[in-house]
């Protein structure tokens, strides 16, 4: 499966080199146009945790050239294990590994996100070298008819055909398009460790992707680096005073405090995380919106459509958004038009995914055990729901009507 070669080629403007930017600036390279990416940072570091890669993303990885080196730097887990945090009682489990790959045609996969950006950075420079430019800090755009320019932070500024902020939540042309922006504290904070093997108990556990869920917080574990990293995530009910930021490190003694009386697996866990880089951020809502964009701008990925991350689909949502766009730009619509189409596919399924993830977080804290006991029990119809719309969707193949 291939990108479709544009007939049009355009001079695309990406903003942010994040999963987003850098997909979409391979994808939209792959059709034939030109394309510049601009990062406000000087230096790329690693940054982050663990992300899910289920097949809806992986036939975009395969079509950009890179969904080999995806696999082999990934672990891809054996089953979805739900566990009860205080006792550990399995819950409910099910196999996620062959059943995902049998069934959609690319294997589940959970990879740090730094791998996957060293990935995308490498296919980037191979396809279109020179086209990152860091240090490069969009503060805003302006269009005519025919072009846009974008204003740089150092008062540069770059003129394209095409703008597509892919600069997260926070991004300048976001706000520009869309307005104030609009979020609601969740309720919830998140916690989030990347934990040595070799720190925990031999044979800590196999490779499955484990959720331990209970009254008001729930705690998830999984394998990275052939099962050289752990993985985890903790979220607690707590208060509005945490910075929505997931590089913020937080006090550690808070993290295990937040857990007390749970699993010893979770105490090994929390016990042997680096106490100096732990981090928290809290989790907002933002209710689905459904305008992404101008004549000759738009936003994708976390700028277009926050979520939660209860559905592990935020990367893989930024990623479908790379290959619509590739594909509609590919047609002979011109680029109003295009972006017009774009919006009309993109933004249903999206907000789709974002309310799903919403309900999540309400299944993930039941503060009655009976209750939570009869949704576990339900649980396996509602997985067996997101292989008929969510994993199932190839966005290399799936129609583009309307």
């Amino acid at each position: 499966m291939t990108l479709p070669q544009t007939s049009r080629p355009l001079d695309v403007i990406v903003i942010g080199s994040g999963i987003a930017g850098m997909s979409t600036a391979i994808a939209l390279t792959l059709s034939g146009h030109r394309v510049r990416v601009f990062e406000r940072v000087r230096q790329l570091t690693e940054v982050g945790a663990g992300l899910q890669v289920s097949a809806n993303a992986g036939h975009v990885y395969n079509a950009l050239g890179m969904g080999e080196a995806l696999i082999a730097r990934s672990v891809p887990p054996d089953r979805w294990v739900v566990r009860l945090g205080t006792t550990g009682e399995v819950l409910t489990a099910f196999d996620l590994g062959r059943p995902h790959l049998e069934q959609h045609g690319f294997p589940c996969c959970n990879i740090h996100r730094a791998d996957l950006l060293d990935i995308l950075l490498d296919r980037l420079h191979a396809v279109a070298p020179g086209a990152l430019h860091l240090g490069a800090e969009a503060t805003g755009y302006a269009e005519t008819g025919n072009n846009v320019t974008v204003d740089l932070a150092d008062g540069r500024q770059i003129s394209g055909d095409l703008l597509v902020a892919a600069d997260g939540v926070r991004s300048p042309i976001r706000s520009q398009i869309l307005g104030p922006d609009r979020a609601e504290f969740s309720g919830n904070v998140a916690w989030r460790s990347v934990i040595p093997a070799d720190r925990l108990p031999a044979d800590f556990m196999p490779p499955d992707h484990v959720a331990w869920v209970g009254p008001g917080r729930h705690f998830v574990m999984y394998w990275l680096r052939n099962r050289t990293l752990l993985n985890v995530v903790g979220v607690v009910e707590g208060s509005t005073d945490v910075e929505e930021s997931w590089t913020v490190r937080a006090d550690w003694q808070t993290f295990k405090s937040d857990f007390a009386g749970w699993h010893p697996d979770i105490q090994a866990a929390i016990n042997a995380s680096d106490r100096e880089n732990c981090f928290r951020w809290s989790l907002n809502i933002r209710e689905p919106v459904f305008n992404w964009r101008s004549e000759r701008a738009v936003v994708i990925g976390d700028a277009a459509h926050p979520m939660l991350p209860y559905l592990a689909q935020g990367a893989a949502a930024a990623v479908e958004d790379a290959a619509i766009l590739t594909r509609v730009l590919a047609g002979d619509a011109a680029v109003p038009a295009a972006l017009e189409r774009f919006q009309r596919i993109r933004a249903p399924r999206a907000a789709r995914v974002v309310e799903s993830a919403n309900r999540l977080r309400r299944i993930n804290h039941m503060s009655d055990e009976a209750e939570l006991r009869k949704l576990i029990d339900a649980s396996a119809d509602l997985f067996a729901e997101r292989d008929t719309w969510l994993y199932c969707y190839n966005p290399i193949t799936a129609p583009l009507d309307p």
